[in-house]
């Protein structure tokens, strides 16, 4: 066992050292408003309601963050980790490629569009930065073991994450997973444990662990509230690299529902900080139909999340109970945004067209969401002549066997220039 990560229970922040947190102050409740000092806690012993990170920022500047490394920790005074975050071994996520996508923008009829293509991360997804964050938590809290519940991709960043720090791993996956990120996930850590059930099941037995041993760092579960706050990390990034301003709209895969939260979130602190122009923007959710509780809540026009058991193709974004269900329905409620969904053939079209056209090779998850922004669009809920983002949270590599069947060869021949031409390929 690394000396570093020895095991230990804190229960006071007195126990953490001196900006283990940065410009963290407390957790706040979601519901309530109660606080709670900063520690391994993520509900609320008031009301029970979820807890997330409450901040005191002081001066943030333009130049601060420019001035830092071409990763997630130039935003480091606007999360929840030490102002010494770059020395601690870590993944060093972030900073990936806004795509202008005119070929895209122009099949789709949109004036402006653009991709945030998070495949390029170390582990090829957005959850190389949530896992960051947690990272950090979990060191500066003396957890002996980093674990997690995945639908694949968290997974696979967890695995990798430990194994970068020399930090034991332990993560909890659906059996039915996709072979591809199984082996994404083994191949760093020996404790791949599979769990016959949903990924419902698979939290479940996590949060139960959870509370039997406290030496346990789960990253969505007991250190959520650390971990949740990497998502702003896409919003910053989007501002940034829009020359310091926010898109009109933005099209985000919904699974839990904490990126599309946090996303909103840091437009929010970007606003409050005076870093980009207050201005409207219009938040979308994008989910499949076979897992689409906030979709179907949205369009009855309910606050209340029936969960629902998953049964589709985009599994990164099969959660049955999403966690911050409610929220992106506040989220799109408040930004007259929306949350739709579309159906497996939409989605592996969806994951065609955006090859096809820009280039990338996206996972189902990022399938689900160019399907919603093209239905979006065709229903006259996205306005076209907007400038418009949309999130790709994952590499196509992970999810080969949704679109194996859809392609393949145009066609096969001889080794001859009859047989080329016969085919009428040219």
């Amino acid at each position: 066992m690394k000396e570093s990560f020895v095991s230990l229970t804190l229960d006071t922040a007195s126990a953490l050292r001196a900006g283990a947190f940065g410009n963290a102050t407390h957790l706040l409740c979601r519901e309530c408003g109660a606080t709670r000092q900063l520690g391994p806690h993520y509900a609320c012993s008031e009301c029970f309601g979820p807890l997330e990170v409450a901040y005191d920022f002081g001066q943030v500047t333009r130049e601060q963050i420019t001035a830092g490394p071409r990763n997630i920790w130039r935003y480091k005074a606007l999360l929840p980790v030490p102002d010494d975050i770059e020395s601690s071994p870590n993944l060093e996520p972030g900073f990936t490629r806004l795509l202008n996508a005119r070929n895209l923008a122009a099949e789709l009829g949109l004036a402006r569009l653009w991709v945030k293509d998070d495949s390029t991360n170390p582990t090829n997804s957005f959850k190389d930065r949530v896992v960051a964050c947690a990272l950090s938590a979990a060191r500066e809290l003396g957890s002996r073991v980093f674990a997690c519940p995945s639908t694949g991709n968290l997974a696979n960043a967890v695995a990798a994450a430990g194994a970068r720090a020399g930090i034991p791993t332990v993560v909890f996956i659906p059996s039915n997973l996709e072979t591809p990120k199984q082996v994404n996930s083994a191949v760093f850590t020996e404790s791949l444990v599979a769990v016959e059930g949903t990924y419902d099941d698979v939290n479940k037995l996590a949060s139960e662990i959870a509370g039997e041993d406290p030496g346990w760092a789960f990253v969505n579960v007991n250190v959520r509230p650390f971990y949740a706050e990497g998502s702003k990390t896409l919003g910053y990034e989007i501002a940034e690299q829009l020359g310091w301003r926010l898109p009109d709209q933005i099209v985000i895969p919904v699974a839990s529902g904490s990126q599309l939260t946090k996303v909103h979130k840091a437009f929010q602190e970007l606003i409050a900080l005076g870093l980009v122009e207050d201005k409207p923007y219009k938040v979308f959710g994008a989910q499949a139909d076979g897992c689409s509780p906030v979709a179907s809540a949205f369009k009855a026009g309910v606050d209340a999340i029936r969960p629902v058991k998953p049964d589709t193709i985009a599994k990164s974004l099969a959660i049955g109970n999403p966690a911050d269900g409610i929220y992106v329905l506040d989220v799109a409620r408040q930004t007259g945004g929306g949350v739709e969904q579309v159906g497996d053939d939409e989605i592996r079209a969806g994951i065609v067209l955006l090859a096809r056209h820009e280039g990338i090779f996206t996972e189902t998850a990022g399938g689900t969401t160019v399907a919603v922004l093209k239905k979006l669009v065709e229903t006259g809920q996205l306005d076209p002549a907007a400038e418009t983002v949309i999130i790709n949270t994952g590499h196509g590599l992970k999810t080969l066997d949704a679109v194996a069947g859809s392609v393949g060869p145009r066609a096969t021949i001889a080794p001859t220039y009859d047989a080329f031409t016969a085919a009428g390929i040219a």
